[in-house]
């Protein structure tokens, strides 16, 4: 059911505009059997899904410089990530900055996270305040119990791939959030991110 589930993801991520400030339309899944007669599920609120990550954490980080070239050489950062609701909402902002141990490589980073109420989909955008700039578009998804699941296409070095960010091992004093990227339409995936938090 899960890769259905991700197939049909994948299929709405693909052939929507990726356009900023649009909603997301995920298909429902149902169960095969008396489709006809099924009744239509209703779609929880997730408006407090990313509510575990609010507060300061540790922040250990392996990166995978050369994406898409089968490398197999990370580079590890520690450092922070702090987590704050703005002005009493959902919206959520991260304050992001991890060095690798020589402190010349530094990450500097803010992730601003909004909830549309409309489509139950979260939408994550990357801030540079340094350069002013929004990075669009957003990775859009939701959450399934206690995995998050977000897409978008983006162009890497000249081509076009599919973006995935997972969170997963969520508790009260760690979680794990990676990034893939498939340029294959989402037939394979390669980790290129790994950030494990803890408290």
């Amino acid at each position: 059911m899960k890769s259905i589930r991700r197939g049909f993801i994948l299929s709405a991520v693909m052939s929507a505009a990726l356009v900023a400030g649009e909603v997301y339309a995920l298909p429902r899944i149902q169960n095969s059997q008396n489709t006809a007669n099924a009744p239509v599920a209703t779609q929880l609120d997730g408006s407090h899904d990313f509510d575990f990550l609010i507060g300061d954490w540790k922040a250990h980080v392996r990166r995978l410089p050369e994406r898409l070239k089968g490398s197999n050489r990370w580079v590890e950062y520690d450092g922070i990530s702090n987590h704050k609701k703005l002005l009493d909402s959902n919206a959520n902002l991260e304050e992001f900055d991890v060095s690798t141990p020589d402190r010349k490589l530094r990450i500097k980073a803010q992730t601003l996270r909004l909830y549309n109420t409309e489509s139950h989909q979260w939408s994550i955008y990357l801030v540079d305040l340094d350069k002013g700039t929004l990075e669009l578009p957003p990775v859009v998804g939701q959450f399934y119990g206690k995995r998050g699941e977000f897409y978008n296409q983006q162009t890497w070095e000249g081509r076009a791939v599919l973006v995935r960010y997972v969170w997963l091992d969520i508790s009260p004093t760690s979680s794990r959030m990676e990034q893939s990227f498939s340029g294959d339409g989402g037939k394979t995936w390669e980790v290129n991110w790994i950030c494990e938090l803890s408290r």
